[in-house]
């Protein structure tokens, strides 16, 4: 009997090898190394395209000759979906979307064919985790009931894909690709070796019948996707599902997007009867704010390239202990202990003996600078038991010398503020001679140091 040959490559990087590794000779990372079985060697006429090749589309042509019509997207049934996708969903597309267990995955995708269903043609949903009477009990509590919704219990890929050259749905969808095997691979589902081969028979079949396909990827804990690197790498979209799963907000963010730009997001709150889009997220966010309490602050975080007001919240306290604690929700904790350090150099608070607690409200996470100076103004409210003005926007990046630096798309955070009945705004120095033609009605001051702004709210 033939003895079996194995060879390792990096689940990262792709790099083979013919012994075992600790640490991958290409990228440098640890613990990578993943056996696999070869197959013996045989003989096709298979030609590693995306659609069969014939001896006149084999020649290259000038880049000026090749004619480009208009894509016919279609569209998802969501305007949250179709603006992150660039407009819809391109026809042979392969998109793969992740996120965390129980985040919503599976839900957003079965409202999403449910829609297209209805509206544009057959949908073939394969999962490989619920059977055909799960799938009817969660259609029927998400109110989706249409005939063009062909739902497939399978595990084999194979067979889900001839039953969708026979049928040629508008749309695939795979939940999830963990879950499929090909009979002509000998490991386990959910392996790098079957995951890495059902991807390529996906997208080989996506290009060849020109019908998009989603797929549905699981999430190692550190909340990357499972299985090789190269998966991203082969699909046309990556989109992450994210969210806090005590809070009703989801945000759909594009990680990598072939036909269109990465920097739109969709926001929706997942709801009794399924996930709903938030057209209007700042009114909700803000709905419940008191105008009286010390410690909060409004500012307008771009999520994407989308502005949205969200509230700051501190609370800062007496510490029991000899080593004051420092404590944030969904706002960077190092940047909060940087922060109060230059709250007592530069304006001379004293922080030292205080316990200090700061939250995003809404579980939102936010990391982008534009939010320090509004931070720094919710604790000194909290600290001096000053409440801020209820119709204040406060902006601005500030830096270790306590200098308050210019933000991008200041435009844009203040015409959402003047939606929602904002009228006074202090913003980076610099930032004032970009806005043109928005300050009617408003009134804004624009700050240099943090020093400056303490002196004028406070």
């Amino acid at each position: 009997m033939a003895k079996k040959k194995t060879v390792f490559f990096c689940s990262e990087c792709g790099n083979e090898s013919s012994k075992w590794f600790g640490r991958c000779t290409a990228c440098g990372a640890w613990n990578t190394a993943v056996e696999e079985e070869l197959q013996p060697e045989v003989k096709t006429k298979y030609v590693a395209s995306y659609r069969p090749v014939k001896d006149e589309d084999n020649k290259p042509k000038a880049l000026t000759e090749i004619e480009v019509g208009a894509i016919a997207r279609i569209t998802s049934g969501y305007g949250e979906i179709d603006r992150v996708l660039g407009g819809g969903i391109v026809p042979g597309a392969l998109i793969l979307l992740g996120g965390d267990p129980g985040i919503g995955k599976s839900t957003l995708l079965l409202q999403v064919s449910g829609r297209i269903a209805e509206e544009s043609g057959k949908v073939l949903y394969a999962s490989g985790e619920e059977s055909d009477m799960q799938l009817k009990l969660r259609a029927h509590r998400l109110g989706i009931n249409s005939s063009n919704l062909l739902v497939q219990a399978e595990t084999n890929l194979d067979t889900i894909l001839n039953e969708a050259k026979r049928s040629q749905p508008m749309l695939l969808v795979i939940d999830s690709i963990q879950t499929m095997y090909v009979g002509s691979v000998e490991s386990a589902p959910g392996s790098v070796s079957q995951v890495r081969e059902c991807t390529a028979r996906l997208l080989r079949f996506a290009k060849d019948q020109d019908i998009p396909v989603i797929i549905i990827g699981h999430v190692t804990k550190d909340g990357t996707i499972a299985g090789p690197r190269m998966l991203e790498h082969m699909v046309d979209v990556v989109l992450y599902f994210e969210g806090e799963r005590s809070y009703q907000f989801r945000i759909l963010r594009g990680i990598k997007n072939r036909f269109g730009s990465t920097s739109e997001s969709g926001l929706f709150t997942m709801e009794e009867e399924g996930l709903g889009e938030l057209l209007n997220p700042s009114a909700t966010l803000l709905a419940e704010r008191s105008e009286e309490e010390t410690g909060s602050a409004i500012m307008a975080y771009l999520e994407g390239v989308r502005p949205i007001l969200v509230e700051v919240q501190s609370l800062v306290v007496s510490t029991a202990f000899g080593m004051p604690r420092r404590t944030a929700i969904g706002y960077d904790l190092n940047k909060l202990i940087l922060l109060l350090a230059v709250l007592e150099k530069r304006c001379g608070f004293t922080l030292g003996n205080k316990d200090v607690y700061v939250t995003i409200i809404g579980g939102l996470k936010i990391n982008e600078p534009a939010c320090d100076l509004a931070m720094a103004v919710a604790i000194i409210s909290n600290l001096k038991n000053k409440p801020v003005p209820p119709d204040m926007v406060i902006l601005g990046e500030v830096g270790l010398t306590g200098n308050i630096r210019s933000i991008p798309r200041i435009e844009q955070r203040i015409a959402e503020a003047k939606k929602l009945g904002f009228k006074q705004f202090v913003i980076p120095a610099g930032n004032v001679k970009q806005l043109k033609g928005i300050q009617e009605g408003i009134s804004i001051q624009g700050v240099t140091s943090i020093q400056e702004v303490m002196k004028s709210i406070f």
